[in-house]
């Protein structure tokens, strides 16, 4: 089966790419910007045009070469619901705990929305979320807030690790230690629990360094205001180093003696998982009321600490530095976990029965729409894109991509 894939998160449609057995997939993703040009694929098709209806053009003139289409994010669900396609929407961020449809939405940590889009907007992504043949999310942090809107909802806990690039055979960065050294390759923001990240390194007895990739999260002006309280109150021990490029993270978790991970949601991102796989110890808060589910099973993901307190991560921190015992447990009670739940060939398996199933029942990448409202629909959308989407958003695409670069990407 031939599957057309459009947009990317944290490479797990390249992932897909790579290890499908059956299915031939082609992904083509949204021109990278900023941190994107590190921690995703640079080796598949990218569109050439930030445009909307040059994006809409360029997936109507391919896609009756694919049976099914698949996508990740609102924007490139907007392009496979303005083509006509028929298509499966694959949320594992905040996508779904977010959605467009909804006015002000916002998460619990902020007073800001994240989304303050207006009624028609919000009308239009409501069709384009109606509009999918299958809506998928991992674990129930991302499943809940789906089932909220599609009683027809697939939860899939399984979720990819790319073990060529990520295993225990990795050679470890060649890089000068002088103590103890906890790695932390995430994002720098409240999502991650960095109020309780900082607050528990100050409260540690023991001696080590953090080394801390410079990298935010920062959807609003409430997050920036954030983000720069964090960075004043920054302890002593933690480092900032550059953004690391994708394919040489795993020379990175080698090198670290520990991986510092998440602090909130109480789940499992792809750095802990992909660093599991590395059998190096990490330090993920794990909520006790949320088990994953592999194989039908409920079972508990093995990462600690279970509590969101800044003691209990502290008194976990020092541990860790001060008990190769107990590091090395903890490492292969966590590999043999992500073993089960992100084995690339068992994932891959998991998702070519999804495909199945969606073929056997609508038989036909385009979907059963009005041709005639197809056309108005694209005739209003590009005429919004030209009065309204390219003047709201041309300071912010300036600044992610550079003047010169931008004004490339908006050429019709």
């Amino acid at each position: 089966m031939k599957i057309l894939a459009i947009g990317d998160t944290a490479d797990n449609m390249k992932t897909l790419q790579k290890f499908a057995k059956k299915s031939t997939i082609h992904l083509i993703n949204f021109p990278r910007k900023q941190d994107a040009l590190k921690t995703l694929s640079d080796d598949v098709e990218f569109f050439d045009s930030l445009l909307i209806s040059k994006q809409v053009e360029k997936i109507k003139m391919i896609k009756d070469k694919y049976h099914l289409c698949i996508v990740m994010g609102w924007a490139a669900a907007r392009v496979a619901y303005l083509a006509g396609l028929n298509y499966i929407m694959y949320f594992v961020g905040g996508d779904i705990v977010t959605p467009p449809f909804v006015k002000n939405s916002k998460v619990d940590y902020l007073k800001t929305p994240i989304t303050n889009f207006n009624f028609f907007e919000r009308r239009f992504y409501k069709k384009v979320f109606d509009n999918a043949i299958v809506c998928i999310a991992p674990t129930v942090e991302y499943y809940n807030p789906l089932k909220k809107y599609r009683n027809d909802a697939i939860r899939m806990d399984m979720i990819f690790v790319d073990t060529e690039l990520f295993n225990e055979n990795i050679k470890p960065k060649n890089i000068e230690k002088q103590k103890f050294t906890f790695l932390s390759v995430q994002r720098i923001g409240l999502e991650k629990g960095f109020d309780i990240i900082w607050k528990a390194i100050k409260l540690c007895k023991s001696d080590f360094q953090v080394l801390q990739v410079e990298w935010f999260i920062q959807n609003n002006e409430e997050e920036r205001k954030i983000n720069e309280k964090l960075m004043k109150e920054k302890p002593k021990q933690v480092k900032l180093i550059p953004l690391i490029k994708r394919n040489e993270i795993s020379q990175y978790f080698m090198f670290a003696d520990a991986i510092l991970g998440q602090m909130r949601r109480g789940i499992q991102g792809g750095i802990e998982r992909d660093a599991a796989f590395c059998k190096k110890p990490i330090i993920c808060y794990t909520n006790p009321k949320r088990p994953s589910i592999i194989n039908g099973k409920e079972i508990l993901p093995p990462f600690l600490p279970d509590s969101k307190e800044p003691e209990k991560l502290a008194e976990l921190m020092d541990k860790m530095v001060e008990s190769i015992e107990f590091r090395n447990q903890l490492a292969q009670d966590e590999f043999n976990y992500i073993k089960k739940l992100s084995c690339p060939e068992k994932v891959a398996n998991e998702w070519e029965q999804i495909f199945d199933n969606a073929h056997k029942k609508y038989n036909n990448i385009n979907r059963k729409s009005s041709k005639i409202s197809i056309s108005v629909e694209s005739f209003i959308a590009k005429w919004i894109e030209k009065l309204y989407y390219v003047k709201k958003m041309k300071q912010k695409n300036i600044k992610s991509w550079g003047e010169k670069e931008y004004k490339k990407l908006i050429t019709e």
